[in-house]
């Protein structure tokens, strides 16, 4: 079960709103989802939880880059939300890596002929290579919410409810809780 929402920097406090990822296709579709929420260039947070499983954290203030933290980088790439938010940038990979062809061995058997001399040692490392590129554990900008709060440390160490804890932190606790 996943929950998202946008938590935006205001005047007056936080404010929130739910929000649908269903048409969400990538990073710069989620950040300009997120400048809408405010007209006003003020932050805006997208809290993104799998239950049990990985949260993300994707900040954008103004016009800037958003900035990306994911608590579990290898649970995210099982989710459709998840692989949005894990950019070649944020996994340290150069642009256009294809992790699928590199797995696959291809040596010029593919079209079926005969392979005599592989013994299929080959292409079993090749998949397991490609199923490390992506890691186990935390990936991204984990002092996201420094200035807001929310240590590096404080961002590290939450699993459960995470998208709450973040909000009781940031004072947004009641707000989020009315779009849940």
């Amino acid at each position: 079960m996943y929950f998202a929402a946008l938590l935006a920097r205001t005047e007056d406090g936080w404010e929130a709103s739910d929000t649908e990822l269903d048409d969400v296709e990538t990073l710069s579709d989620l950040a300009d989802l997120a400048r809408e929420a405010s007209p006003e260039e003020d932050t805006v947070l997208v809290l993104i939880e799998q239950e049990d499983a990985w949260f993300g954290v994707v900040r954008v203030d103004g016009e800037e880059d958003p900035r990306i933290y994911v608590s579990d980088a290898a649970a995210a790439a099982r989710s459709s939300y998840g692989e949005i938010l894990l950019t070649d940038e944020l996994l340290g990979r150069d642009p256009g890596d294809d992790d699928v062809l590199d797995a696959l061995d291809l040596d010029g058997t593919e079209d079926g002929e005969s392979d005599d001399d592989d013994d299929g040692a080959d292409g079993g490392d090749a998949a397991a290579g490609a199923a490390e590129a992506v890691p186990h554990g935390p990936v991204g900008d984990a002092e996201v919410l420094d200035d807001l709060g929310v240590s590096e440390k404080e961002l590290r160490s939450m699993t459960r409810d995470a998208v709450g804890e973040i909000a009781e932190a940031l004072g947004a606790s009641e707000v989020l809780e009315t779009v849940r």
